[in-house]
């Protein structure tokens, strides 16, 4: 083990860092976020969130970020079930597939889907070939929500995958024995016991699907707006700093309340507590 002098100058960067890019930052936030533009002290700009613009783009934003969640959530346990039964070779090339989208850039894997989704895309090109009508994707919430999914599933699927794969065979088996079916097991041993995971992956999940405007950006068209575009909008083409920062401070709130949910309903926190 270090001993403290030790850990304390090995913990030094990474403090020097965290205060450099992360606590200043904050700092600078909060105070542009809570004083006018004469520097005094006031919520003027934050009570601008209950403008019916604002607060649109915050209920759709909730909105979607939910959806996009309770999807991410439903597709990654089958998944992460399938990957835990099969044998450790092909567990590898599946897990690979998964954590693919992880190494490529996540704006080029949007671009991908708005040229997938757009009114000459590939899907409506497929169905315009058997002579079928063609859909208004792109420039809808379904195609944000798509590309939510498509971006945040792996965060999904790794913290379930890691606690499904940590639950002991003998348990299952014992599940079994005592007359268990496959709903039953899954439902009162397999979910009680992979909850860590599923919390991790709310968390991972909803936060980027929260504050992400790049997807919205791109798969929106401009024409739906998440309280990430505004906040972007307000700094790049408004230069309102005071704005956004109120906006972004409003939106830091959300998440700190999203992760004292999160939590609170920690299954690991109430062991913990017993």
């Amino acid at each position: 083990m270090f001993n403290k002098g030790l850990r304390n100058i090995l913990l030094t960067p990474f403090l020097i860092w965290a205060g450099l890019f992360i606590f200043i930052p904050l700092i600078f936030i909060v105070w542009y976020g809570v004083t006018d533009y004469g520097g005094n002290f006031s919520l003027v700009n934050m009570g601008l969130i209950f403008k019916h613009g604002y607060l649109d783009a915050l209920e759709l934003s909730v909105a979607l970020a939910l959806i996009s969640t309770i999807i991410c959530l439903l597709l990654a346990y089958p998944l992460s079930l399938i990957l835990t039964e099969r044998q450790r070779d092909n567990t590898t090339i599946i897990s690979l597939l998964f954590i693919l989208p992880l190494w490529m850039n996540s704006l080029l894997s949007t671009m991908a889907w708005q040229t997938i989704l757009e009114s000459n895309g590939i899907i409506n090109q497929i169905l315009r070939l058997f002579s079928l009508p063609t859909m208004q994707m792109i420039n809808t919430p379904g195609a944000i929500v798509l590309g939510m999914v498509y971006n945040f599933l792996p965060y999904m699927v790794l913290p379930l995958y890691i606690s499904l794969a940590k639950i002991d065979h003998h348990i299952l088996e014992a599940a079994q024995d005592l007359g268990a079916n496959s709903w039953q097991t899954f439902w009162r041993v397999i979910l009680p016991l992979s909850l860590p995971g599923a919390v991790s992956g709310i968390t991972m999940v909803f936060i980027p699907a929260l504050t992400t405007f790049v997807i919205s950006a791109l798969l929106g068209g401009g024409k739906l707006l998440l309280i990430g575009n505004i906040i972007e909008q307000e700094f790049t083409f408004q230069y309102d700093w005071h704005v956004g920062c109120a906006l972004s401070v409003i939106l830091m709130i959300f998440i700190v309340l999203n992760m004292l949910l999160t939590t609170a309903f920690d299954p690991l926190k109430e062991e913990e507590d017993f």
